[in-house]
């Protein structure tokens, strides 16, 4: 097994584990995992390989050692689990085969010389915390955030979009979704919640005022993101392609007199946008609410799909 750097100024690095090693994580130059960096104490954790079970312990650090998005004092390491320490998330993962088979003394340690020299010449950089959400999916990271109440702002791509959204004590404060300015800040982490590939990199805070202030827990959120996924994913079986054209449909299913206010600014964006995905990009209401009208639209007659 090994811890690799997932995430922060050491990404891509791998500390190999052996059996009975115990390794102490920290500040201090003395120790054998050197993490140089404010957030991290001088003794932060330690951690063991004893007879096959892997376990870590918080040494007392000021900001905390956090699994998985939880902050512990003890317990024990599975594969695939991520650890937060500072600005650095590991990930316990499996060696490959080819370092398996050199797994001798002298080449575990020799792998844990070469970890320590490329952190150390890591450590000169600015710390950052960045790396791909394949690797870390949002929720993961907006949980971890919370708990260990970040700052910063977490700035996301993908696949040719790009977002922000701004922390404040682990708080989402404000988010925004670059070239739709319509979006309002909650729909816009309901957005970037199904962001499954790209990069994050999270950027010291950002002072301004919003005059959209979320102050929002990323549990909150994030439970009702998930809701709202599953329901737009029902809801869009029952809808054209968001490809498509929308219409007035000619003659109308029914007076216009019938429509809600909400209903007929809807009827007017529907007919002057390019496609339901332009509708949906255009409105400041949720993607649920909204594709739940153009339903209503279609089927009571004032809607057509015409591609």
């Amino acid at each position: 097994m090994a811890l690799r750097f997932i995430s922060g100024k050491y990404q891509g690095g791998e500390y190999p584990l052996t059996e009975g090693q115990e390794i102490v994580i920290g500040r201090s130059s003395e120790l054998d995992m050197v993490l140089v960096e404010e957030m991290v104490s001088r003794r932060h954790a330690r951690i063991q390989l004893q007879g096959g079970v892997i376990t870590i312990e918080d040494l007392g650090s000021t900001n905390g050692t956090f699994i998985n998005g939880e902050k512990i004092q003890r317990t024990s390491l599975q594969e695939s689990d991520r650890i937060l320490i500072g600005t650095s998330i590991l990930k316990v993962v499996a060696m490959a085969p080819d370092a398996r088979a050199a797994e001798s003394p002298e080449a575990l340690a020799q792998a844990r010389d070469n970890a320590r020299q490329n952190m150390s010449r890591a450590a000169d950089d600015a710390p950052r915390m960045s790396g791909s959400l394949e690797e870390i999916p949002l929720p993961d990271l907006l949980q971890l955030f919370g708990t260990s109440r970040k700052d910063g702002v977490l700035v996301l791509r993908s696949e040719g979009q790009g977002g922000r959204i701004f922390l404040k004590e682990g708080l989402i404060r404000h988010a925004e979704i670059d070239d739709l300015p319509a979006l309002s800040a909650r729909k816009a982490v309901y957005r970037m919640l199904t962001w499954v590939r790209g990069v994050f990199e999270l950027e010291p805070p950002d002072p301004r005022e919003f005059e959209q202030k979320l102050d929002a827990s990323a549990q909150e959120l994030l439970m009702e993101g998930f809701r709202r996924q599953d329901e737009f994913s029902e809801l869009s079986q029952r809808l054209p392609p968001l490809t498509s054209r929308l219409a007035m449909a000619s003659p109308l299913g029914g007076s216009l007199r019938a429509l809600t206010p909400e209903e007929l600014d809807l009827l007017d964006l529907a007919v002057n946008s390019p496609n339901i995905q332009g509708v949906l990009d255009t409105t400041p209401e949720p993607d649920l609410e909204t594709a739940q009208r153009i339903e209503g639209l279609l089927k009571r007659g004032y809607l057509i799909s015409v591609s």
